[in-house]
């Protein structure tokens, strides 16, 4: 079969309320019209044509890496209008044409395929998907006389008996080429002066043309999005879609309405994914890893056997197999967690290097550096990397152990085996296995606080022989 397709994705949008148009909101970071075309890029078609408004700069950004090209509707007047501004590209065409709306982003691949086999085989030359719709709708009802299809009447036209009619239309068509022709014959709604592609249904069958409708996949599929709430259904329509997927993979979750996984994202057998965790991007988990509430990992990967413990993030970074990170932990993009390292409660590392059995358990500051393996990090360490115009790196060896409270004023290196002592600024290179100090000599100025109490009229006070209120 040879296929081209065409994306409608002009619409306004004005019940989103929202100056965006409406098939760029997200669903999980990625706009509603690139689940689409990505849908449309899985069936190969020879081309994919996506329909903008005048003012499509947006949705050219947003579809700038993949393969399609693009139609202007110049005026907003309906889909069988826009349906034409797409026909002009595709002069010389001989195939079948699928046309699916930009606000359908849950319509998956497999439903596409199949409904096109069914188009093919049975040899139509105009069909449609449609499927059940449950509760209060505004979907076109779909008029049949027995099984064949007669019309679509949009529900506003509807009269109570067709209203009760449950099979509706998806918006997504398979037309054969030479029926391109009847969009010049779609007639124009007087009240809102467009020109609608449901009406080419009737003009298929008064000319008598093979005219077909699909039953196929579902609701939650199929439903266009446009009001905040049917998005707002569709990003956890898809969400449960994700995680019950992953169940069925040996992933468990504790509180699957709180998670939210990105479509793109991976995760290994076994892992456990506690309440209130997003998993964004393309994200890998390992498997064997337990990632506890209120973390957010985005465009990383996590290797096996990785705990991530509560209310961490961690953004476009790597942590290696059986390593540690948080409570409370801030991995900025383009560090690397190694191996059964230990990344502690409000440390933040940031584009560094932290090597295997590394420890840094609590309130550091890791930025630019290379730290190498075994190396025990003390609290209150901080690489001053910056000096206000570039940034500088710190290298610290193998088998090194930083005192708590250290500052290293980069660029510095800190050899292999080398010991810092508690409270030290560091601004010269450490030899290996060399101890650096630099504190200034400590001083015990007695009976300084009872001067200071007389120079201020108070009652100099000690707690030694006072008897305790308490007791008294």
């Amino acid at each position: 079969m040879k296929l081209a397709a065409v994306v409608l994705a002009a619409g306004l949008g004005t019940r989103m309320k929202s100056s965006l148009p409406k098939v760029l909101h997200p669903l999980f970071g990625r706009s509603m019209v690139q689940y689409v075309v990505e849908a449309l890029l899985a069936l190969g078609a020879e081309k994919t044509i996506v329909v903008t408004g005048p003012n499509g700069d947006g949705i050219r950004n947003a579809l700038q890496d993949c393969p399609v090209s693009f139609a202007v509707q110049k005026e907003p007047r309906g889909t069988g209008d826009a349906l034409k501004a797409a026909a002009a590209k595709l002069r010389g065409f001989r195939g079948t044409v699928l046309v699916v709306s930009g606000d359908t982003p849950l319509v998956k691949a497999a439903t596409l395929n199949a409904f096109l086999k069914l188009h093919s085989k049975n040899r139509l030359e105009l069909s449609l998907i449609s499927f059940v719709a449950e509760g209060p709708h505004s979907y076109g009802r779909i008029i049949r006389t027995g099984k064949k299809l007669g019309a679509i009447i949009e529900d506003k036209n509807a009269s109570e008996e067709q209203k009760r009619i449950r099979e509706v239309n998806s918006g997504i068509y398979a037309i054969e080429h030479h029926l391109l022709k009847l969009l010049n014959k779609i007639p124009v709604d007087r009240v809102k002066g467009e020109y609608y592609l449901t009406d080419m249904v009737g003009l298929s069958v008064a000319a008598g043309c093979r005219t077909g409708a699909f039953r196929l996949g579902n609701e939650r599929e199929l439903t266009g999005i446009n009001t905040r709430e049917d998005l707002y259904r569709a990003t956890h329509y898809l969400k449960d879609e994700i995680i019950d997927g992953f169940m069925e993979k040996g992933v468990r979750f504790i509180d699957k309405p709180s998670v939210f996984i990105d479509p793109e994202a991976s995760i290994g057998v076994e892992t456990v994914i506690y309440p209130n965790v997003h998993i964004e991007g393309r994200t890998s988990v390992g498997r064997r890893c337990v990632v506890y509430s209120n973390s957010r990992i985005t465009d990383s990967t996590i290797g096996d056997n990785v705990i991530i413990k509560d209310s961490t993030v961690i953004e476009s970074s790597s942590v290696e197999e059986g390593a540690s990170v948080g409570p409370f932990a801030h991995i900025r993009p383009g560090s690397i967690i190694g191996r059964h390292a230990r990344i502690g409660n409000f440390v933040e590392v940031k584009k560094s290097v932290i090597g295997r059995g590394t420890k840094a358990s609590h309130l550091s500051y890791l930025g630019d550096a290379e730290i190498g393996e075994q190396v025990n990090i003390g609290a209150g360490t901080i690489t001053c990397n910056y000096d206000g115009k570039t940034k500088h790196k710190t290298l610290i060896g193998s088998n090194a152990f930083i005192g708590s409270d250290t500052q290293f004023v980069a660029p510095v290196t800190v050899g292999e085996g080398a010991y810092v002592g508690a409270g030290s600024t560091i601004t010269k290179d450490i030899p290996p296995l060399a101890l650096a100090i630099s504190r200034t000599a400590q001083q015990n100025i007695e009976k300084w606080a009872v001067k200071r109490q007389n120079r201020r009229g108070e009652k100099p006070e000690t707690t030694r022989g006072k008897k305790s209120k308490a007791r008294d």
